[in-house]
């Protein structure tokens, strides 16, 4: 081993443990020693000096100890020419650069409390940039999937590239293989973050680039989000510092990319990630660390070419990744699920309310289609003004001799993610309510419609070969045609809906569950029974048995429903168990059948939201379509963005259109008798349900007993009509009870 890289490390060593005792030392005169301390929101303290030392730093003078303990950690400097045989003091000094790091990191939040934003986004307007620590709704979104392999790893970066155009190339080929990108450090001043936003890239945990800090100090933040997914899906105990650093060595896997001349506190930073198996490549002519020793791989790489550091980065911590290639302009991949297309990026919409968009997936036989071809009927992207609104239509047959019908609509659900795997496209609901934004990037990208179906196309076999042999696309954005493929859906939805007409929820002992939405709403788990349908509209409880028959690892999971703790409300043991451990500990319970009392978790995906009014003893109900006010003083959009992010919302609750006349719907609460008000459009479109279940209930005209936008959009406006019409929930009990 280099005496250079010794020497250097263990110098930044002493240099970062210095600095922090004099800010420690600072911070004591300023503020009291019981002054409390931490990352905000997070419930591992300081989660590096937690998880190896077991100490929890809560306050000021909690910092000392583990402060000490990074000062006798530091070995004697090095002296005289011969090198070092073996690796002992600079793991050592690059352990307690990072202890240091991770305490002046908690100084700066005590010092500094609005330094870091506290959310996955960033605010690019208001100049705030850096996301400092993950708090814990995010660590048990994102941590989860360095567990289970939907994220294979990530690649802590420091520094910056030469020019934004590098720094770009270099990240979106990361994101092509699915794995995050840490940002962290300056080089000169000038950070990989600026430089991505510069070029365009959208930053922030939804597009897996996170941009932790502009120091070299945040870098800790990445070793800590490892170590919090040690110990919170890998069972290890804090202070067990062995195991923990045996876990990220054989489980997490990450590297260091350090762009730009490497200084003393650098190099102390690569010698303390060598602890935890992560190596180091940089871009500048470093003293390396080979395979010698106790070492089985490199740690420490110089001089690679910006053009290899990815492959190099990949193929040095041995990390297996792939890539979708799929022959559209755009990248693919998960990494881009969670991208937003914003105004100022938008090239042009279909549906989302502006237009319709429907989309339809239906078997046929094997002669009937033709494998991979894609049709494009009506105009193009290259066709259309910027900013104008389409109608779509996409409708794709699908044949093989293991496909069934029950399949369909599984398969139709998969367009919501597929789409968003797309760079530059972002995709919202779906059957005949989807919303999908194209940005002016990817058009000038030459992405065209007809890469939509080169996608579904592609995907469908990739993921369902299994069942199909042969998928054909046709995409439609001439009004007359979606309107007709429109028509048609719809009857196969109802169709799909009715089936589950005489099935009850105590007919059967597993529900399943539906956790797609995550992406956006990271606490929301769905949960369907024959009686309620995901909110979505998209499953019913027989969609979901398919589905889980098609993909066994896939998000629909059975749930054995056990012990009944409520039957009027509707709440299970087993379903409680799961939904906790599907939340990360989020959620830990709700009811089916109420939305007064613990309501079931909403998303943004959902066709309905019923809200409390109190005035009227009843509740409203309103649909995605509808845009105009509604008597709880909200429209639907404020509705989906207050409660729809997969929290559990007393008084709302999502739910799909035809949840409404099933038998079960807020049963808990009265049932469909409680509804007072629905938009007209909605009251209309469910007439023929509404009809059949009011004579089941004993009130036949229960349809003209409910108000709609017609009658009045306040609760003042539609109580003298709920009156005079006799509706049923002015006599029931109160719906709060006191």
């Amino acid at each position: 081993m280099s005496r250079l890289v010794a020497f250097a490390a263990i110098q930044g060593g002493y240099n970062i443990v210095s600095k922090v005792e004099g800010k420690y030392k600072k911070a004591l005169q300023t503020y009291d020693a019981s002054t409390k301390v931490g990352f905000p929101n997070t419930a591992y303290y300081l989660p590096v000096i937690y998880s190896l030392l077991g100490i929890k730093v809560e306050t000021l003078e909690d910092m000392k100890k583990p402060l000490d303990f990074a000062r006798k950690l530091l070995p004697p400097h090095v002296k005289g020419q011969n090198h070092l045989p073996y690796l002992g003091p600079l793991l050592d000094a690059g352990m307690a650069a990072l202890f240091a790091f991770e305490i002046e990191e908690a100084l700066r939040y005590l010092e500094d409390p609005d330094f870091y934003l506290h959310s996955e986004d960033i605010d690019e307007e208001a100049g705030k940039i850096w996301l400092g620590a993950a708090d814990d709704t995010v660590f048990r979104k994102r941590g989860v999937e360095f567990v289970d392999g939907s994220a294979p790893g990530f690649a802590a970066m420091v520094g910056a590239a030469p020019d934004p155009e590098t720094a770009k190339m270099i990240v979106e080929e990361y994101q092509r293989r699915s794995l995050y990108i840490f940002c962290a450090a300056n080089q000169n001043g000038t950070t990989l973050i600026e430089q991505l936003l510069e070029a365009g890239v959208q930053v922030g945990w939804n597009t897996r680039i996170v941009p932790f800090g502009p120091d070299i100090s945040s870098a800790i933040f990445a070793l800590g989000f490892a170590n919090r997914a040690a110990m919170a899906f890998g069972g290890i105990q804090p202070g067990d510092y062995k195991r923990m650093l045996l876990y990220n060595k054989n489980r997490i896997f990450a590297f260091v990319n350090a762009l730009g001349d490497v200084n003393a506190e650098w190099a102390a930073a690569a010698a303390g990630c060598v602890n935890w198996g992560f190596p180091t490549l940089a871009d500048t002519d470093i003293p390396e660390i080979l395979p010698t020793g106790i070492c089985t791989y490199e740690h420490v790489v110089a001089n690679v070419p910006h053009s290899e550091m990815v492959q190099r980065s990949v193929e040095v911590r041995g990390l297996k990744t792939t890539v979708s290639t799929i022959d559209i302009p755009c990248s693919f991949g998960p990494a881009y699920e969670g991208e937003r297309v914003r105004g100022g990026d938008l090239f042009c919409q279909m549906g989302g309310g502006k237009t319709q968009a429907t989309e339809l997936v239906k078997m046929a036989e094997m002669k009937e289609i033709e494998d991979g071809k894609v049709t494009v009927i009506g105009k193009d992207f290259d066709e259309i003004k910027e900013g104008e609104n389409v109608p779509l239509g996409i409708y794709v047959q699908v044949a093989g001799r293991q496909m069934e019908t029950d399949f369909e609509p599984i398969l139709e659900r998969q367009i919501h993610h597929l789409i968003n795997y797309i760079q530059g496209i972002m995709h919202i609901g779906q059957r005949d309510i989807a919303w999908i934004r194209v940005s002016k990037a990817a058009v000038e990208k030459g992405f065209r419609l007809k890469d939509l179906g080169v996608v579904l196309h592609a995907k469908f076999h990739q993921d369902f070969g299994s069942i199909l042999d042969k998928v054909e696309v046709t995409l439609y954005t001439n009004k007359k045609d979606v309107d007709e493929l429109t028509k048609r859906a719809r009857q196969e939805y109802k169709m799909r809906d009715e089936r589950l007409e005489n099935m009850t929820d105590e007919d059967v002992e597993t529900y399943y569950s539906c956790t797609l939405c995550q992406s956006f709403a990271p606490t929301h788990v769905c949960t369907v029974s024959p009686e309620r349908t995901g909110l979505c509209g998209a499953y019913n409880w027989m969609d979901c048995k398919a589905s889980y028959e098609i993909n066994p690892t896939g998000p629909n999971q059975p749930i054995e429903k056990g012990e009944c703790l409520d039957p009027v409300l509707g709440q299970w043991k087993g379903v409680n168990e799961f939904v906790k451990q599907a939340s990360r500990g989020a959620i830990d319970h709700y009811n089916f059948y109420s939305l007064v009392k613990d309501p079931m978790t909403t998303c943004g995906c959902c066709e309905c939201i019923a809200a409390l009014l109190p005035s009227c003893n009843g509740v409203m109900t309103v649909n995605r379509e509808y845009t105009g006010e509604t008597p709880c003083g909200m429209k639907f959009t404020t509705l989906a963005g207050v409660m729809g992010g997969g929290a559990s919302s007393p008084g709302f609750v999502g739910h799909s259109k035809f949840n409404i006349t099933q038998r079960k719907f807020i049963k808990g609460d009265g049932g469909l008798l409680r509804v007072v008000w629905m938009p007209k459009i909605l009251k209309e479109e469910i007439k023929e349900r509404l009809l059949k279940r009011g004579e089941e209930l004993g009130v036949p005209d229960l349809y003209d007993k409910i108000a709609d936008d017609t009658i009045g959009t306040t609760e003042e406006e539609i109580l003298p009509f709920l009156q005079e019409k006799g509706h049923p929930a002015l006599s029931m009990d109160p719906i709060i009870s006191e």
